[in-house]
């Protein structure tokens, strides 16, 4: 039960995802605009095609709606909906049976606001095998080498150094287990290593 007199932007996640399992229009939409540019961004990156990633997003918040009442509260709501974007997403790249696509060689402009929304951030300096690179310079080079990858390391190092998520969230994300992202991700940073290895130079 929300407390009267909030506003939902004011409340959690559980409490509007319970108020949209009442049917509540306005919540669904609260839900809409806290995770649409989120969404959006991690399908981007993957799929390298604004056009394709609106309508992979909007394809995940249906999703979403539609499966609301299967939403566990204990879990991280933002997991839950990462999961089935992600998913939306590696069906796409399944079905194509594409591992890569090129920014160049794609029919549909990038646009500014494309860039804007998908801006690369690296989380996590310490960690992370990119902390000699400077981002705001050389951030279309890195995404490059990152539409490489095939989409399961792809995922797990956006979701790590970009998201800033946990090991343990990623996880729950891509339902794999905990050793098998750490795997992915450590395989992922070494490729990265060797493919922008000239920027050291």
């Amino acid at each position: 039960m929300t407390p009267p007199g909030r506003p939902l932007m004011d409340h959690t996640d559980q409490e509007v995802v319970l108020e949209a399992r009442k049917g509540k229009e306005r919540a669904y939409r609260e839900l809409v605009r806290r995770y649409e540019r989120p969404v959006f961004s991690l399908i981007f990156r993957m799929v390298r095609n604004r056009e394709l990633a609106e309508d992979l997003s909007q394809e995940t918040f249906i999703k979403v709606l539609n499966a609301i009442d299967s939403y566990r509260p204990e879990f991280k709501f933002s997991s839950w909906v990462f999961k089935i974007a992600n998913n939306a997403a590696i069906d796409h790249l399944r079905r194509r049976e594409l591992d890569t696509l090129s920014l160049d060689g794609s029919p549909h402009a990038v646009t500014p606001e494309a860039i804007e929304a998908t801006a690369l951030q690296i989380s996590d300096h310490q960690e992370s095998p990119l902390d000699y690179v400077q981002a705001t310079e050389l951030g279309g080079e890195i995404e490059e080498v990152i539409a490489k990858l095939r989409p399961e390391y792809r995922t797990c190092i956006l979701l790590r150094h970009v998201d800033g998520r946990s090991y343990e969230e990623i996880a729950e994300i891509l339902n794999l287990p905990l050793g098998t992202v750490k795997t992915y991700i450590h395989r992922a940073r070494n490729e990265l290593r060797i493919a922008l290895e000239h920027l050291r130079q």
